[in-house]
């Protein structure tokens, strides 16, 4: 058995539901190449998991006054239902509650790492909220990233990227009661990055990382690589396994790297490739703590990154007009994942229009479901609902066909993973739509014509093959419709995108069109 390419998206912390921004980052894109990989033959595993410990998760139960454990699961629960219903499907999602031997196991890579000395003690000043009798740490503080100015938690500027060391943070404050805090000293544990310079800077320059990402880590050498802290004094989260700190957790960004390793599972053979998806702002976790613990090990392995901007959700649109759950529910899998990939944040920040979202229904519904409602009613009309007794032909048919084969290499540029780009996907497949659509339209007039029987059904199996390719073409990004569309072909869902898949049904095939719209409701 060959070793998987690994793709990986970010675990998202529980403390809330998902909403199309996070749909918009770095799943539904994942998902896309995790599908045309598999169609291609490929072996891949693709994970994520929860953070659960997150520091926000215990922040958000304390105002709430309700346990930690509860808000983990509740949103957890959620978080993976909108996983399901919008298509994104991973093969092991860690749930750092409930599967088994995940505690003890970072516990244990936590432990060995500080054998090792790539873990050590450090004393440091750390927030400390007086009326709250509480360290501030993570989600606990906020005040202003000494990096970039921009608004900050500590531990991690989810603006810049950068890491703080809480004591940095500018005009800390307590989370929770808003009071200013007090800078004590701490002794905590960190991973001192400085002795892994050369063999990061090595890494970097192999991985081909994205610009972005490309500059912080050189600024991060440039300006002296820090020591990042891996364990807080707090209540909530997996204990430190280290003699002298009794009352720390293990840090959120530690273990969100370490659950990577768990969901793959290091223990096996090492995947020939990873690809990592995630936020700019979770992209420090991704590209400088991961790469670390592996070093640390003695693994290299070959790493990708798919990096996007936020999706930002403007002020004033009420919070039931961006949850993934009522989205889904209103526009269904296909339109959603089509509008975020259209809209996915790459390079620059992008803002959610739900005009734009109604517009992604629209071309579903004027071009794609009413081209195949027409042919499907052709087929039923002209030749009671079975493939026609013609090969694909027509007027225009070798034009079309020429470009559907130009597009097919087009989709497969955009979907494969050295130029991966599912906008272009997306267009692509609606300039495939629209040609086909002209097609139909133009050869629907030989029915008109009394000089020749049947010239007209040519042009109609030409139109199925179209639609059976499509049925391949497009399940990376719409798999529900497409599996939709080739069960009503008797086409074998999940097909590689290749030239091969236009290829009508065998003549007499009964078509099982659905009742309702392909893609989409």
């Amino acid at each position: 058995m060959s070793t998987p390419v690994w793709i990986t998206a970010t675990p998202p912390a529980t403390h809330g539901e998902l909403h199309i921004g996070h749909l918009a980052g770095p799943y539904v894109a994942a998902d896309v190449l995790t599908r045309y990989l598999r169609a291609e033959g490929e072996e891949v595993r693709f994970t994520t998991g929860t953070a659960d410990h997150a520091s926000s998760v215990e922040v958000r139960a304390l105002r709430h006054h309700r346990k930690p454990e509860e808000v983990a699961e509740g949103y957890r629960a959620a978080i993976t239902a909108d996983w399901l219903r919008s298509g994104v499907e991973f093969d092991h999602i860690v749930r750092p509650r409930r599967d088994k031997g995940y505690g003890r196991w970072v516990q244990d890579l936590f432990g060995r790492l500080f054998a090792q000395g790539v873990i050590a003690p450090r004393t440091r000043l750390l927030p400390y909220c007086e009326p709250c009798d509480r360290w501030l740490h993570g989600a606990h503080a906020t005040g202003t990233c000494p990096h970039c100015g921009a608004v900050s938690d500590g531990g991690m500027c989810h603006e810049c990227a950068r890491p703080n060391d809480g004591g940095d943070l500018v005009g800390a404050r307590c989370a929770l009661c808003d009071t200013p805090a007090v800078a004590r000293r701490c002794r905590r544990l960190y991973v001192p990055l400085e002795p892994f310079r050369e063999t990061l800077a090595d890494y970097w320059a192999t991985a081909g990382l994205p610009p972005r990402l490309a500059a912080l880590c050189e600024s991060l050498v440039e300006d002296g690589l820090p020591d990042v802290a891996v364990g807080h004094p707090a209540e909530w989260g997996l204990p430190v396994p280290v003699e002298g700190f009794p009352d720390h957790r293990i840090d959120g960004c530690f273990e969100a790297a370490a659950m990577h390793l768990f969901g793959y599972d290091v223990k096996g053979p090492l995947p020939r490739r990873a690809i990592h998806f995630c936020g700019f702002g979770h992209a420090f976790c991704h590209a400088v703590l991961l790469p670390v613990l592996l070093l640390a090990q003695d693994i290299k392995l070959p790493q990708d990154f798919n990096v996007n901007e936020s999706y930002v959700i403007e002020e004033g649109v009420q919070e039931g007009n961006v949850w993934a759950l009522d989205l889904l529910t209103e526009y269904g899998s296909d339109t959603l994942r089509r509008h975020v990939l259209q809209a996915r944040p790459l390079g620059r920040r992008t803002v959610f229009h739900r005009e734009r979202l109604a517009a992604a229904r629209r071309e579903l519904d004027e071009n794609w479901n009413s081209w195949l409602s027409r042919l499907f009613a052709a087929v039923r009309e002209e030749c009671a609902g079975l493939a026609p007794q013609a090969l694909p032909g027509g007027t225009g048919w070798e034009t079309l066909e020429r470009r559907l084969h130009r597009g097919v290499d087009d989709l497969r540029e955009a979907y494969g993973p050295d130029a991966f780009d599912p906008r272009r996907a997306v267009a692509v497949l609606d300039e495939m739509v629209r040609s086909a659509a002209d097609f139909g339209h133009v050869n629907a007039h030989e029915r008109c014509r009394p000089s020749t029987a049947c010239r007209h059904l040519p042009a109609l199996a030409a139109q199925l093959a179209v639609a059976s390719a499509l049925s391949a073409w497009s399940r990376p990004v719409m798999p529900e419709g497409a599996d939709r569309l080739a069960a009503a072909l008797h086409a074998a869902p999940g097909r590689p995108v290749d030239r091969h898949a236009l290829s009508a049904p065998l003549p007499g095939t009964r078509l099982s069109p659905p009742s309702g719209p392909v893609f989409g409701f």
